[in-house]
C-alpha cells in the first residue's frame, strides 16, 4: 500500500471546492472523488480479484442504485425462499439495507474490510474506463443503470443536504446546480460517467446491460425479466405462471422497501464510510420530482447540455 500511495500525491491532483463547504474533490482518471476515498478506489483497482459468476452493479450517485441492488439481490436469491415467500426469514432484503447486501467495493477496501467472494453480486459508482483492469479483462458481467440528469442533480442535492448525513454545511441550491452543470460532483462529470457505459453496452452488449431509472419504473417486469436472463438465472414458464416476477416487482417497490422495518431504522450502515441513516436512501423515488426545485431556465440549460454530450451516439432521454 505505500508503494501506490506514493504513486499518488493528493496535493498534486486537480481540485476544486465540493458541495460541502469544508471538503474539496479531487479529479483523478478524470472523474472526481473526496480524498478520504481515494485510498479505497486506488485499493480497488490494484487488488480486486474477479470471481467467475460476478456481476458488477454500477451507476452514478442517486441513479436508481438501491433499487438496481434490490431487484438484483431479489432475482438471483429467489430459489432460496421457501415456496417463493419473499417475505421468508431467507430472503436478506428483510434484515439487510441494499447497500449491506451488495457494498460499494471502492468504500469497503477505504474501511479496510474483503469482499464476500461468496456472493456474486459487487457495485460501484466508478465510471467505466476507471474500473479495475482485473475487470475489464474478464468475463464480468455488468449492469448500469441511469436517469435523468435533473432527477440527478435533485435527488443528490437532497441526500447530501439531509441532516443525517451530519452537521455539514453545504453550498447554495443554485451553487450546487452551478457545479453539476460544469461536472464537478462525487464521480462526475455525470454526462461523461452516463456516456462510457452506453458506449460499453454497445461495444459489448453480452457483457454489459444499460438501464434507464425512467424506463425501468414504468415496464418493471419487462426488466426484471431482462436482467434474470442477463444474469443467467432466467425466470422458469412456471416461475412465470406463479407471478413470481410480479411478487419481486412488488416487493421491491419503492412504497414496500421503503417501509421495510430494516430501512425506517436509524442504524447507519456497516459499508458506508460516514455515518448515515438507512432510510435516507428512501426520499421518493419519483420520476419528474425535479420540477418542484428547478426552474424552466435551468431545465433548458441542462437540456441543453445533455443534448450536445450525447449527440451522435444514440443516447437521449424522454422528456418528463
Amino acid at each position: 500500500m505505500e508503494t501506490e500511495e506514493k504513486e499518488i500525491n493528493i496535493s498534486t491532483l486537480p481540485q476544486e471546492s465540493s458541495w460541502h463547504v469544508s471538503h474539496n474533490l479531487y479529479k483523478y482518471e478524470g472523474f472526481w472523488c473526496y480524498s478520504n476515498f481515494l485510498e479505497g478506489i486506488i485499493l480497488f483497482k490494484k487488488n480486486f480479484n474477479p470471481q467467475p459468476n460476478d456481476i458488477l452493479l454500477c451507476s452514478f450517485p442517486k441513479s436508481g442504485t438501491t433499487w438496481l441492488k434490490s431487484l438484483s439481490v431479489a432475482i438471483s436469491t429467489r430459489s432460496k425462499f421457501p415456496g417463493t415467500d419473499l417475505n421468508s426469514s431467507t430472503n436478506p432484503l428483510l434484515t439487510k439495507l441494499p447497500h449491506d447486501i451488495v457494498p460499494f467495493q471502492e468504500f469497503l477496501y477505504s474501511l479496510g474490510h474483503e469482499r464476500d467472494i461468496q456472493n456474486p453480486l459487487i457495485s460501484t459508482h466508478f465510471p467505466f474506463n476507471s474500473l479495475p483492469k482485473s475487470i475489464l479483462n474478464s468475463n464480468t458481467k455488468i449492469i448500469y443503470v441511469c436517469r435523468d440528469s435533473k432527477d440527478v442533480f435533485v435527488s443528490m442535492w437532497h441526500y447530501m443536504s439531509n441532516k443525517k448525513l451530519g452537521d455539514v454545511k453545504l453550498i447554495t441550491f443554485q451553487e450546487a446546480y452551478e457545479k453539476f452543470c460544469n461536472g464537478v460532483s462525487a464521480y462526475g462529470p455525470y454526462w461523461d460517467h452516463v456516456l462510457g457505459y452506453w458506449k460499453a453496452s454497445l461495444e459489448f452488449p453480452d457483457r454489459v446491460l444499460f438501464l434507464k431509472y425512467e424506463e425501468l419504473q414504468n415496464d418493471t417486469c419487462f426488466y426484471v425479466k431482462k436482467m434474470a436472463d442477463f444474469m443467467g438465472c432466467p425466470f422458469s414458464v412456471d416461475e412465470e405462471k406463479q407471478g413470481i416476477v410480479e411478487k419481486i416487482v412488488q416487493f421491491c417497490s419503492f412504497e414496500n422497501l421503503s417501509n421495510l422495518e430494516v430501512n425506517k431504522s436509524k442504524e447507519t450502515s456497516n459499508h458506508i464510510p460516514y455515518k448515515i441513516e438507512n432510510n435516507a436512501f428512501f426520499r421518493k423515488g419519483k420520476i419528474g420530482d425535479w420540477k418542484n426545485y428547478i426552474t424552466v431556465e435551468m431545465d433548458k440549460r441542462l437540456d441543453q447540455i445533455t443534448s450536445q454530450k450525447f449527440d451522435g451516439f444514440g443516447l437521449y432521454f424522454e422528456k418528463n
